[in-house]
């Protein structure tokens, strides 16, 4: 296909986007923020998102793949195939601030761009959003995979993520967002001690306390970080540490995150720790990645193609781009140098206008860069490509 007849599409994405721009604000964004829910509790999402999907005459099956909080529609019924990611779940006690409401917003309003262009190339080719829950933590794309959700041939699975703008450069302004956001692999879990109860002060010696073996643990495993590489992480939080202290807890129960570049490192890693779920390192597409970075710089937006050191975060997107081609950006949204992923601050800066809008110019990207794997061989085989022998850069 011609740059002109791209052109054509792009308008036409836009216009589409900008068209749902107040719905999206209204009935997904600030709605999604307003009522925070947790890692496969997500049902006012799911629920608020197919309705809103099939309000505009989409053909949605609920509760897909066998989980109850995810979600699948489609268009067109033959050609290849891109799926766009939506996550939409939040944090315990401090809600959206990792900003899945706007990842949900960036995702459905890129799915609406990128049907309006497909249906008006007039060309063969599918176009699936995906609703992946239980990103913190829960590991719901990583379930998603074992359920068949990317079987099929696909040419490109792609999302976006917000961030603040002084983690994506030093440069302060001048990158809007990223390309190749590169995670590290995280294996996650929990541990539990069992004791015996008795009072802590009467006859102490007739209890065994499950709160001493918590604690024993995490100071071990403080111990161990001298021995660990700098792009290395293990942390730990006690979830529950017994009741009331005149009694010994007979029952504790630890959460766990064991994180390291790659994923041979985390192996190793765990087993100086403890097995767990795993969220793969996340592999950046370099044919993706260079597209998306053109479709920005289109409508004016200055997206930085990479960086050199992986984020040391970690997140189930890591697993699905081990299987299929994978485009996981970000996009900045204002926050204060003091303000970073998981903290309430930037639950607050997500639910910001700006936020929103910066959350659709980022959706046009996403959109063109999925008119463009469906409509352009050449990309999609380069995809392909640096998928199967280029997963390093």
């Amino acid at each position: 296909m011609s740059a002109a007849n791209f052109d054509i599409l792009r308008t036409a994405v836009i216009t589409e986007i900008d068209g749902a721009n107040q719905d999206l604000r209204q009935h997904i964004n600030q709605v999604l923020h307003q009522h925070p829910e947790t890692a496969y509790k997500e049902v006012f999402a799911h629920d608020t998102i197919t309705k809103f999907l099939e309000d505009r005459g989409f053909t949605v099956k609920r509760s897909a793949y066998g989980l109850a909080t995810s979600f699948e529609a489609e268009v067109g019924s033959s050609g290849p195939l891109v799926v766009i990611c939506a996550e939409y779940d939040a944090l315990p006690q401090i809600g959206h601030a990792c900003g899945h409401n706007l990842i949900a917003t960036s995702s459905i309003a890129a799915f609406l761009g990128a049907a309006a262009a497909l249906k008006q190339s007039g060309a063969v080719g599918r176009l699936r959003i995906l609703g992946t829950p239980a990103e913190e933590g829960g590991g719901g794309k990583a379930k998603l995979i074992d359920a068949g959700a990317f079987k099929d041939e696909i040419s490109a699975a792609i999302m976006a993520h917000p961030m603040c703008g002084h983690q994506l450069s030093n440069e302060s302004g001048t990158y809007s967002g990223l390309a190749a956001m590169k995670m590290i692999a995280s294996h996650k879990f929990r541990t539990e001690f069992l004791g015996k109860t008795a009072h802590a002060a009467n006859e102490p010696w007739n209890g065994v306390n499950a709160l001493d073996a918590a604690v024993a643990a995490y100071s071990s495993v403080g111990l161990l970080r001298q021995q660990m590489k700098p792009d290395e992480r293990v942390h730990a939080v006690i979830e529950d540490g017994g009741t009331v202290p005149n009694v010994i807890p007979e029952y504790t129960r630890m959460n766990w995150n064991v994180r390291s570049p790659t994923i041979s490192g985390a192996d190793k890693l765990l087993a100086r720790v403890k097995a767990a779920p795993t969220y793969s390192n996340l592999i950046a597409n370099k044919a993706l990645c260079e597209t998306y970075v053109d479709e920005m710089e289109s409508i004016g937006e200055k997206v930085l193609l990479r960086q050199e050191k992986p984020i040391t975060a970690s997140t189930d997107m890591g697993n699905v781009s081990h299987v299929v081609p994978s485009f996981h950006g970000a996009f900045s949204i204002p926050a204060g140098l003091d303000v970073s992923l998981h903290n309430p601050k930037f639950a607050a800066a997500a639910s910001t206008d700006e936020a929103h809008e910066i959350a659709l110019r980022c959706a046009k990207g996403l959109a063109m860069l999925a008119t463009r794997v469906l409509l352009d061989v050449e990309l999609a085989t380069r995809a392909r490509n640096d998928f199967e022998h280029n997963a390093e850069w």
